[in-house]
């Protein structure tokens, strides 16, 4: 199955952004980020330290969902990263189509930590990590998801990513 959107998921400072900009330059696919899709009253909610509800998710994850449908109308594939943590969250950005991939960038929450305290002018503050680790539901069940290690680089974890999704002959 050829993806139409691989979805580079994780919590915070896990990479997304990182490596999703790489993977769609290396795949020559456009790159969307799902922080974009954010309306400010979420933004001003996370930089404030408070974590977002379902409710707050919703209409941002259709807007992503939206933005996955008008590429793959289009016929062009897309690479958007965008946290999906729980399972409930991937379901609706799927909204029954079966041509999605999830790259779930997985690390230590002491790995990430570092990650979060080496970043510049995110609006998500580390304060908010637990938060996101006790919502993450793993990926293991789905079939259209693969798990890579945030440990080495970023072109590694890439390489690591390009290999699954070719063993998914998602690409």
């Amino acid at each position: 199955m050829r993806a139409a959107a691989i979805i580079v998921m994780g919590v915070s400072g896990s990479g997304k952004s990182t490596i999703g900009a790489l993977l769609a330059e290396r795949l020559g696919w456009p790159f969307a980020d799902a922080d974009g899709f954010h309306p400010p009253e979420n933004v001003a909610k996370m930089a404030a330290g408070t974590p977002l509800t379902d409710a707050d998710r919703w209409p941002w994850l259709d807007a992503i969902a939206a933005h996955i449908d008008a590429a793959r109308k289009a016929g062009q594939p897309v690479v958007v990263a965008c946290s999906a943590l729980r399972r409930a969250y991937r379901e609706r950005l799927r909204a029954g189509h079966g041509d999605l991939l999830f790259l779930h960038l997985s690390g230590a929450p002491e790995v990430i930590a570092a990650r979060q305290a080496a970043r510049q002018g995110h609006f998500m503050p580390p304060s908010l990590m637990a938060s996101q680790f006790a919502t993450l539901e793993d990926t293991v069940a789905e079939p259209d998801a693969v798990t890579v290690s945030v440990k080495a680089s970023p072109h590694e974890v890439v390489e690591a990513a390009l290999a699954h999704l070719r063993q998914h002959r998602a690409i």
